[in-house]
């Protein structure tokens, strides 16, 4: 399986689907990578907040792909905001993960109420100009948190990485993306499965392209331009949803799944705390 490409803001090329990896014991995040990259996955996403960089690094070594070739993702911890805090939190997940370098680094959280995400995204900025990383983010930013990133650095983020899903559609967030050329990425694509599934528009989909709802699912969020990371360490699933490239929904099918907005209540960037 050949994943399609989206060219950054940047000019840094980022595979249009990725493996999700949170929840992912480290002692279980090596043998999940050797599996998803057997199948064809190329992005995967992890964190410090996570604890399993170390399970993620020794995967991607044992995978017997050039590191090259595949797009690495990490993200920097709450507690580790603040200009010179970032550096080293980013040299520390250099190391837990064997790697010299990271195809991409998003501020998790803007945690506003700290006010130390404009210095953190300074220290990101001085990381992509060092080569410690190719491209730079943020992730569960609103406009507003952007809009003082990019005033005060001149600087716009290659990624936004947000909850997304068609419960969770975030059209103002997106359209604002896409003005900034700013590439949406969507984590818990899926809405963390059950509910979002079972839904009639999704389930109606399904049977109309022969596929299971979350193909659909993930289908909805290339349509629109997104990135989905999913998450999931059975195999069955992981390849699945890695087969999703080769049908599109139609009209009507999105009018119906746009019906899902506003159906679940996302996370909120102005008040989640990180420690």
């Amino acid at each position: 399986m050949t994943i399609p490409s989206v060219t950054l803001n940047s000019g840094v090329e980022m595979p249009h689907l990725g493996l999700g990896t949170w929840q992912v014991r480290d002692d279980d995040a090596a043998d999940l990578v050797q599996t998803a990259a057997r199948l064809g996955y190329r992005m995967i996403d992890t964190a410090a907040f996570y604890g399993n960089e170390r399970g993620i690094g020794e995967g991607l070594r044992k995978a017997e792909i050039p590191r090259e070739q595949f797009f690495l993702v990490s993200k920097v911890n709450g507690r580790d905001q603040g200009y010179d805090a970032t550096l080293r939190a980013c040299e520390a997940s250099l190391d837990r993960l064997g790697v010299d370098r990271l195809d991409m680094y998003l501020i998790h959280w803007p945690m506003p109420m700290r006010d130390l995400y404009v210095d953190t995204w300074r220290a990101f900025v001085r990381l992509r100009d060092e080569g410690r990383v190719r491209a730079i983010g943020v992730s569960n930013f609103t406009p507003e948190h952007l809009d003082r990133v990019i005033g005060e650095t001149g600087v716009v983020p290659a990624v936004n990485q947000i909850q997304l899903n068609p419960r969770i559609p975030r059209a103002d967030w997106r359209a604002y993306a896409a003005q900034q050329g700013i590439a949406v990425q969507s984590w818990s694509p899926l809405g963390q499965g059950g509910p979002l599934l079972a839904e009639q528009a999704i389930a109606a989909a399904a049977r109309r392209h022969g596929r299971t709802p979350a193909q659909i699912v993930l289908r909805w969020h290339l349509d629109l331009g997104l990135v989905p990371i999913p998450k999931s360490a059975n195999p069955d699933r992981l390849a699945a949803n890695l087969e999703v490239f080769d049908f599109a929904l139609s009209t009507v099918e999105h009018e119906e799944i746009a019906e899902l907005d506003g159906t679940e209540v996302p996370m909120d960037p102005e008040t989640f705390e990180q420690d």
